[in-house]
């Protein structure tokens, strides 16, 4: 693809984002999302290849209906209320609608099932900015929205951290096991949103950087298998032996970055008399750290196929800049001492 027609699209997947991100009024953020969306369908279908066509449709039909049914609660909500801003939303019908649009949209379970086939279909670069930058226009807006049951979205936060744990434990597919895992850091985020959202704020921060880490590095390594990963010793062995503490940190393990969101979400949900659910958002995130561990194993611990007709990769000098992939990973390992300082900063 052209250089140019790559930055005209990245040009409006920003555009599209802010507009929404700075909008007050509905059809604004509407309109807002839809550009964001045809700005990334044709770096999604750029390789031309069946499958990545395939995930490119299966995107785009979920979006659509996502922001159909965004409009129409909008347009519901006017009519109920004769209101089109986006804090007016007091009428039970079009609030409900509009977090189950964006919940279709950034893909919260159980409206879920999209995101890992259409993730798999991708390379990994268009997977990162699908789980990274994708989630921000549909999350500004969630902050802004003042529910006023917070029922819905627990059960959300719920059933996104169950099934993002459980969908995760049987995959080989990298992009697979990275789509679910995302899930389940989506259901962390929507658990806690009604009860502080600037806490949601800090998760969807944190989760952005871990997240873009571990693409970074698989990018770096070309791997998008468990068995790939065996590999990664002979490529680059020093950036091999900090990603296993990256996905650790993507588990939650203390002493780790990841430690931080989930235990000031727990004790969020504990002050709000809200234990059961706390207990079951920690239990669920040990299933995700099955599948960490199970990927640290295979980096670490096991030795890579070499045969005749296979040998190892020789490890050669890179020309990839990697300023990105140090500082991303620095941040997933090392942010926990400094939790005093950025809860100052957030006013959590």
């Amino acid at each position: 693809m052209s250089p140019y027609i790559t930055a005209s699209l990245l040009f409006g997947l920003l555009l599209g984002t802010t507009i929404t991100a700075t909008s007050s009024h509905w059809l604004i953020a509407w309109m807002g999302l839809e550009i964001n969306t045809l700005a990334i369908i044709p770096l999604m279908a750029q390789h031309h290849h069946p499958r990545a066509v395939e995930a490119t449709t299966k995107y785009f039909l979920t979006q659509a209906t996502a922001a159909a049914m965004l409009l129409f609660a909008s347009t519901t909500n006017a009519w109920l209320t004769g209101q089109w801003e986006l804090q007016q939303m007091t009428h039970p019908l079009p609030s409900t609608l509009i977090i189950l649009a964006l919940a279709l949209k950034i893909g919260l379970a159980p409206l879920h099932t999209w995101l890992p086939e259409v993730l798999q279909g991708l390379d990994l670069t268009t997977g990162l900015v699908l789980s990274t930058w994708q989630k921000l226009a549909p999350f500004a807006l969630l902050l802004q929205l003042q529910p006023n049951n917070p029922t819905l979205l627990v059960i959300l936060g719920v059933l996104s951290t169950l099934i993002g744990g459980w969908g995760g434990l049987n995959q080989t597919q990298l992009r697979k096991i990275l789509a679910y895992s995302s899930i389940a850091h989506l259901g962390w985020m929507i658990l806690i949103l009604q009860f502080s959202p600037t806490l949601t704020l800090l998760t969807l921060m944190l989760y952005l950087i871990m997240t873009s880490s571990a693409f970074l590095t698989f990018i770096l390594n070309k791997t998008t298998t468990i068995n790939a990963l065996a590999t990664s010793w002979a490529k680059t062995p020093i950036l091999t032996s900090l990603l296993p503490l990256v996905l650790l940190s993507l588990g939650g393990l203390p002493p780790l970055t990841g430690f931080m969101p989930k235990w000031l979400i727990l004790q969020e949900l504990t002050k709000h008399d809200l234990a059961p659910t706390a207990t079951l958002a920690a239990l669920s995130a040990l299933l995700s750290l099955y599948f960490y561990l199970r990927l640290s194993y295979a980096m670490t611990l096991t030795i890579a196929p070499n045969n005749l007709t296979g040998t190892l990769p020789w490890r050669t000098q890179t020309t990839q800049p990697n300023m990105m992939t140090a500082t991303m990973t620095a941040s997933s390992i090392l942010l926990l001492p400094m939790t005093p300082g950025i809860l100052t900063l957030f006013n959590i």
